[in-house]
């Protein structure tokens, strides 16, 4: 599935397939459907709903990683994905997997079915480069159109089936908590960091806030040897009439952005607060933003990535221009 995800339709299980038990312990969904309709991208989406997911399992394997009737055993919310590019991939036999899963107390199994139209998959495999898996001697579209036969009894059984031809990721794992009472196990993780520009910029940095133009207490004898996690030092940053601006003005950006970033599914955001040496001003902001952070409820990891470093720079000169 491509960046351009796109689909919005969805279908209910028809009124009369038997289901298990809403709150059996174990909870399993198989994703199944078109060849680049998106398995990948549902996979990604439900393991940040807190399933163990894996894709392309041998389906004779399959019995052996699904719990059995003893009820003392740990509850598991698995997701498997299977297409016909699966080892030894049958409509009947999946079709006895799932049903025999239906019959078990202990289990409540959905059978989802992702679909795409013609035009959109063609685009995609076009897009991609990629072969379809049964347009080895057929024209593309012929290969679409014979995998979608193919798997049609598949998609009459399936508990939930939804068309990806206009959907993005984020709205994929809406349908998936909607349709499926799916609850977020973790929400936005938010990674705070400090770091000194000297050693580059983090690269798995969402947003990046310089900080140099604060004052710097480097050029302060007293403060040189200390860090931004020291009360001298807070004390120093604070009283620059530039912080207290800037720091409503950093949250005031922050406060909208979370939930949005949350609504197009994204799970880990990465904000960078750099300086000179990631000594000092850096280490101070990130640590008054990891706290901000968390009285909004958020969940906030932090990290010093140049703070030990900088310890061994403290007798070098460093430029009045930073």
């Amino acid at each position: 599935m491509t960046d351009r995800l796109t689909a919005t339709d969805s279908d209910a299980a028809p009124d009369d397939r038997p289901s298990a038990d809403p709150l059996a312990p174990h909870r399993i969904l198989l994703i199944t459907g078109m060849s680049g309709a998106g398995k990948t991208t549902a996979l990604k989406a439900l393991e940040d709903l807190g399933f163990e997911c894996i894709d392309h399992l041998p389906l004779r394997l399959l019995p052996r990683l699904l719990p059995g009737d003893d009820e003392t055993q740990p509850a598991q919310r698995l997701a498997l994905g299977i297409d016909v590019r699966t080892r030894d991939f049958g409509i009947e036999r999946c079709l006895d997997i799932v049903d025999g899963l239906r019959k078990n107390p202990n289990v409540l199994i959905n059978l989802i079915f992702l679909y795409c139209d013609d035009e959109e998959l063609r685009r995609r495999y076009t897009a991609t480069r990629h072969r379809h898996p049964m347009s080895n001697e057929l024209p593309l579209i012929q290969g679409i159109a014979r995998e979608r036969q193919l798997l049609s009894p598949l998609r009459r059984c399936a508990d939930l089936t939804i068309d990806t031809s206009a959907l993005n990721p984020g709205h994929l794992k809406q349908l998936f908590k909607s349709h499926l009472g799916l609850t977020e196990q973790a929400s936005l993780v938010v990674q705070v960091t400090s770091f000194s520009y000297r050693s580059g910029l983090p690269r798995d940095a969402d947003l990046v806030f310089d900080v140099r133009f604060l004052a710097n207490p480097y050029y302060q004898a007293e403060l040189r040897g200390l860090t931004g996690r020291d009360g001298a030092v807070q004390q120093f940053i604070r009283a620059d009439g530039a912080y207290a601006s800037f720091f409503e003005s950093l949250t005031r950006l922050l406060q909208p952005l979370l939930p949005r970033y949350v609504a197009e599914g994204k799970s880990y955001l990465t904000i960078a607060i750099g300086c000179t040496g990631g000594r000092h001003r850096s280490v101070f902001v990130t640590e008054e933003l990891a706290t901000w952070l968390r009285g909004q409820g958020q969940q906030v990891q932090m990290h010093h990535r140049d703070l030990e470093r900088s310890a061994g720079r403290l007798t070098a000169p460093e430029t009045k221009a930073s």
